[in-house]
């Protein structure tokens, strides 16, 4: 009975084991620009916070440990991995873990990484000033072309270079 028992744990870790190298393996696949298993969306990929709040667990599961909590809604994160209703993300400072995918919008958002962004009328450094935003606003992100993006900030509208953005690819364009 005993031996039956060790039998069953053995089996038990295994079948744990297995289940964490599954999600370790499309981990590491999903930096390399492939499509995600779940979705079929490309990876990495940017989406934002839906909740004002929300749990960013060591593995993708309720029951793994809580390592981080996103604290501000419509914040861009970056999914890099998925597993069943699970997505890993990371922040523009490269932290996150896994979170549940309803916590989660396909609204596209980005983080002013410089201080005093000035939004123009047009793509372009001559054009007329809309606003000036500070680093670290979260911005709805519209179109984007090879350089610039269209963003929208406290009721403004305008355009932003995207080089000074987090939460939009380098080569991403956008109608």
């Amino acid at each position: 009975m005993l031996q039956s028992f060790f039998g069953l744990l053995k089996i038990g870790c295994l079948a744990l084991f297995c289940a964490n190298a599954a999600y370790a393996d499309e981990t590491s696949a999903a930096y390399a620009g492939e499509l995600g298993p779940e979705t079929n969306l490309p990876m990495p990929r940017f989406v934002s916070l839906k909740a004002a709040e929300g749990n960013a667990r060591r593995g993708p599961s309720l029951s793994q440990r809580i390592d981080w909590v996103f604290k501000r809604r419509n914040m861009p994160l970056q999914v890099v991995a998925e597993y069943g209703h699970w997505r890993r993300v990371i922040d523009r400072e490269g932290l996150g873990g896994w979170v549940h995918y309803a916590m989660l919008s396909g609204s596209r958002t980005v983080i002013i990484g410089q201080d005093l962004l000035v939004l123009r009328a047009r793509p372009d450094t001559t054009a007329s000033e809309n606003a000036v935003i500070e680093a670290g606003v979260i911005a709805r992100l519209g179109a984007c072309d090879a350089d610039w993006c269209r963003l929208t900030a406290g009721g403004y509208k305008g355009w932003a270079q995207k080089s000074e953005l987090w939460g939009v690819m380098p080569d991403e364009l956008r109608d």
